[in-house]
């Protein structure tokens, strides 16, 4: 199948695709045809034509990436289809060094002449961003791989998936909540595969084949006599996993009261149990303001980690780079070169992990052709480390880049995003329940809700889905309006105690913003259950 012919599949809409084959052009294709990757070998003849032009025109380094990129998304609300969108992208950028500066061109004409034309303009550009330097780029030593390859360990491709099974899932998910009393549901799947293909002058060719996918809902509940209204979202993860994510393997895991396995989501479950829990916070009652101990599940914590830990360790966020759109970091360079700078309490290790399997920021090898690696960021409560890439690596002093370099598009220039950053649960056999029953005065928070924190990501406000009362060691009722506040350094190092490795589960960020123009990446963060003593929580529920 032609590239081009995927577009058409997004003006198909629901009742074509519930067709075995699909129409294009006068014959029907299989969606397997529609799937089928660009041959490697096509794509290394056009990158070499790229990389060949940009030499001859000056450069002294150049690297090409040629990528497709289809998604796909299901939307429903109560027993409606909403949308469902494909769509496709292909495309090259060409990314140059020439006079010591940086040049870039992007083209969706892939034929020889073209790419010539665009290589030609990238060391064009990069020789009239050379009269603004205060200093050449330095690029951290990087061999050269020759031909390898990488793929997403998925067992089944959500994309060859039937369009009618998937809303099927989604419609029976909605059915489960509005049978349950939910007033409202909508729910949706999101589905990315990246094929990218990465070469350089340094003698790489890289090809990768990158899935991720995201299933979530919205249950609400209203009160007919008050107006009153209260929201679940479902507690899954985002995953860089195929469909398998969404098929429980055993039926013992089915009747299991987690909802979140190891690797697996029962989403009618999750909305099922979403209806009972938004009639019980209906009935809740609001918290009282004050200090409590936080015992914090994994589902809400990433994402205070991703603001608070992510965000700040960021090295262009710290140089001032990303000041303008999304501000700056209160880690400031002098903080790392103090080596002794208190982040948290010694019990808080923080790993960056490009690595991990089924995580979001998963690859073998970043835009720049860095294999991925994990490092320490924050080692027994100490900032050690940032986020680097390979022009940035001479600051920190390291010989090699950190693999942090990203584009969500062949035609957006590359640069620094975050890698999977995560805490190290606790070496100490610790179980949520025990955690539990050491706490006096407390609150257990599950699902990530409402959030903000400053440019430097260090004042910061967080609420959550499900916020339990703990009352001398046991769980109590829902509580409504809890919203936890503190700085990140004050809330760092009032961690008291961290579940150990079985409790250890991964959460995400599948749409995170950065950059002007904007770009969007996709980032997990694993912790286990952990516990904060003495945080500050205030009551926002609306009074009516």
């Amino acid at each position: 199948m032609k590239r081009r012919d995927f577009i058409y599949l997004s003006g198909i809409g629901a009742g074509a695709a519930m067709l075995q084959n699909i129409p294009v052009f006068g014959r029907d294709i299989s969606m397997e045809e529609a799937l089928m990757p660009v041959d490697t070998a096509l794509k290394k003849r056009m990158a070499d034509v790229a990389l060949n032009a940009a030499r001859s025109k000056g450069a002294t380094y150049a690297d090409v990436r040629i990528g497709r990129y289809l998604n796909q998304f299901i939307t429903t609300r109560e027993k409606q289809v909403e949308n469902i969108s494909n769509t496709e992208s292909y495309g090259m950028g060409i990314r140059v060094i020439a006079n010591g500066s940086w040049g870039f061109a992007a083209i969706d004409k892939l034929d020889d002449d073209n790419i010539a034309r665009a290589a030609g303009v990238a060391v064009q550009i990069a020789k009239v961003n050379s009269k603004l330097l205060t200093e050449p780029v330095r690029l951290a030593p990087q061999k050269g791989y020759g031909e390898v390859s990488w793929k997403s360990p998925i067992e089944k491709n959500a994309f060859e998936v039937p369009i009618k099974e998937k809303t099927d899932l989604l419609l029976a998910v909605n059915d489960a909540a509005l049978k349950g009393g939910a007033t409202f549901v909508n729910s949706s799947l999101f589905l990315v595969n990246e094929q990218k293909y990465f070469a350089s002058t340094e003698g790489s060719y890289i090809d990768q084949d990158i899935h991720r996918l995201w299933p979530t809902f919205t249950v609400t509940k209203t009160d007919a006599k008050t107006g009153k209204f209260e929201t679940r979202n479902a507690l899954s993860s985002p995953m860089g996993m195929g469909y398998e994510y969404l098929i429980p393997k055993k039926e013992e895991e089915i009747k299991s009261v987690d909802i979140l396995y190891k690797n697996r989501y029962n989403m009618v479950e999750d909305a099922t149990t979403a209806a009972r829990q938004v009639d019980e916070k209906l009935k809740s009652k609001p918290v009282e303001p004050g200090k409590y101990d936080l015992v914090i599940d994994p589902t809400n914590l990433f994402l205070t980690i991703h603001e608070s830990v992510g965000h700040p360790t960021e090295l262009d966020r710290v140089l001032g780079y990303e000041a303008n759109y999304a501000g700056t970091s209160f880690l400031t360079l002098d903080k790392w070169e103090s080596k002794k700078f208190n982040f948290g309490s010694k019990l808080v290790n923080f790993e960056a992990d490009k690595t991990q399997k089924h995580s979001l920021a998963a690859v073998g090898y970043d835009d720049e052709g860095v294999k991925c690696k994990n490092w320490d960021i924050i080692k027994d409560g100490v900032l050690v480390s940032y986020q680097t890439i390979r022009d940035q690596a001479h600051i920190l002093n390291l010989p090699e880049s950190q693999g942090c370099c990203y584009a969500d598009s062949w035609s957006s220039v590359q640069f620094q995003r975050m890698p999977n950053v995560s805490l190290k649960p606790g070496k100490t056999p610790l179980s949520v329940n025990e955690m539990i029953k050491n706490v006096e005065k407390g609150i257990y928070i599950l699902g990530r809700n409402s959030y903000s924190i400053d440019q430097q990501r260090y004042n910061f406000q967080f609420s959550g889905q499900l916020c339990y009362e703990i009352n001398k060691g046991e769980i109590g009722g829902l509580l409504k309006g809890v919203a936890y506040q503190s700085n990140t350094q004050e809330f760092w190092n009032s961690c008291s105690a961290i579940c150990d490795e079985k409790d250890y589960r991964v959460g995400g960020s599948f749409f995170d913003g950065k950059g002007q123009p904007s770009q969007v990446s996709a980032v997990s963060h694993g912790c286990s259950t952990t516990r904060f003593n003495g945080i500050n929580v205030i009551n926002t529920a609306r009074k009516i």
